[in-house]
């Protein structure tokens, strides 16, 4: 509401500190997740009015997150030399052309060209999101910030579908698509309110070769592949377990549908309880390197005993359950932080350190839960134990072998923001 009101005319501007401010970040953090998610009840019905089998539709899931991904690589670097505005505002009129494209679509081919545009238009909200942390907030302001944009990308997955299915009692399927125009429609609104937040590069060198120079310096980094690469692997583990944990508890231990959405719904309250908790743990001054570490250790830990179990026994519901909330928890805890560690590095780059830290986690996800699915035995929750702490293991490598060094090296501070406050 905070933010309808801002919009209103003759309002004054949304400054960063308001909770019109943290509305319009939720909105954008929300953009693109909700895309993916609110379609699956609409998934057999569309199916049906393309003429397609069921089956068919996963392609939509792939064209979304093709576009997505591919998008990003571009946004980061458009973003540090036009500003975060202009990537929000394209990236909004592209998702709404999309989501009319589908809404409009007679064939699957027609379907998945616009599922892919609107994947690519999400992405520029997806990154202007933590770019635009970084920018405006330092210390332990930015690290609430990016709880608060953890939080809601996390609660959008477990809210999506009912909303989706909840717009399809009102229409057809073809309806589901309007809500992505109005948030972006909303977004665009939005970022009129607000002042950029980038200071635009005005560098003398090619486009092409600064944006190649941006990012050889972001990979050469230390301290931003520690923070990327743990984060990555942290939700290569989660999406492990979200994989594997409908084939364990459905195929394997006979839950019904019913029972295993409650379970899953407990570990998905895990995520955002551990992004409540690093707000809470941000405020009381805790280093955000302690409340990394911490993370890792619950989610070893946590793979590791399931590993333990799986390998001794017949798998059982309460070591499985115990391991998702642990690791859930965890990454609660791990990637508000990691996040904010990799988009701090290169403060010149940070919509291109968010593009590749994004992209690598969404690389990192699907990469774990293939595996998990390709060596499901139909028995164990083998396959998805490995895999989680195989996950684990890469964090703390990367934690302790790339980011603690990259600490220890000398380095100038910023001298545009004090700790803490907004820019």
């Amino acid at each position: 509401m905070g933010l309808i009101r801002a919009l209103v005319p003759g309002h004054p501007r949304i400054r960063p500190g308001s909770a019109a401010f943290s509305a319009l970040l939720g909105l954008l953090a929300a953009l693109p997740t909700f895309g993916i998610d609110m379609i699956l009840p609409s998934l057999p019905d569309t199916a049906a009015a393309l003429h397609v089998p069921p089956s068919a539709m996963g392609a939509a899931m792939s064209a979304y997150l093709l576009g997505f991904g591919s998008a990003l690589l571009v946004y980061g670097p458009a973003s540090d030399r036009l500003g975060r505005k202009p990537a929000v505002a394209c990236g909004c009129l592209l998702l709404i052309g999309g989501s009319f494209g589908c809404a409009t679509a007679r064939t699957l081919p027609h379907f998945l060209l616009f599922r892919s545009l609107q994947g690519i238009g999400a992405a520029g909200p997806g990154m202007a999101v933590l770019a635009m942390v970084r920018d405006l907030f330092r210390g332990e302001a930015a690290r609430a910030r990016m709880s608060f944009v953890v939080l809601i990308i996390n609660v959008v997955p477990m809210v999506a579908p009912a909303v989706g299915a909840e717009v399809m009692d009102l229409g057809s399927w073809r309806l589901i698509h309007a809500a992505p125009i109005a948030a972006a429609l909303v977004a665009l609104v939005g970022i009129r309110h607000i002042d950029e937040p980038l200071r635009r590069w005005t560098g003398p060198e090619p486009a092409a070769t600064g944006i190649l120079r941006g990012y050889g310096r972001i990979l050469a980094s230390g301290a931003f592949l520690g923070h990327a690469v743990c984060n990555a692997a942290a939700a290569g583990a989660v999406f492990a377990y979200i994989t594997g944990s409908a084939l364990v508890f459905i195929d394997a231990l006979g839950f019904s549908p019913l029972a295993y959405g409650l379970v899953f719904g407990a570990s998905s309250l895990s995520v955002m309880g551990g992004a409540f908790l690093n707000g809470r743990l941000s405020a009381r001054g805790i280093a955000p390197e302690r409340v990394i570490g911490a993370g890792l250790v619950l989610a070893t830990s946590s793979a590791a005993i399931l590993l333990a179990a799986t390998l001794i026994g017949p798998p059982v519901a309460p070591p499985v359950i115990a391991a998702m909330v642990g690791v859930a928890l965890a990454f609660g805890l791990i990637s508000p932080n990691a996040m904010h560690g990799a988009t701090d590095v290169s403060p010149e780059a940070a919509g291109s350190a968010s593009a590749v830290a994004v992209f690598l986690q969404m690389a990192s996800a699907a990469f774990a839960s293939d595996v998990v699915a390709r060596f499901f035995d139909g028995r164990s929750a083998l396959s998805m134990a490995a895999v989680m702490l195989g996950c684990c293991l890469t964090a703390f490598a990367a934690h302790a072998g790339l980011t603690r060094p990259a600490r220890r090296q000398p380095s100038s501070p910023s001298p545009s923001r004090q700790n803490g406050e907004p820019a």
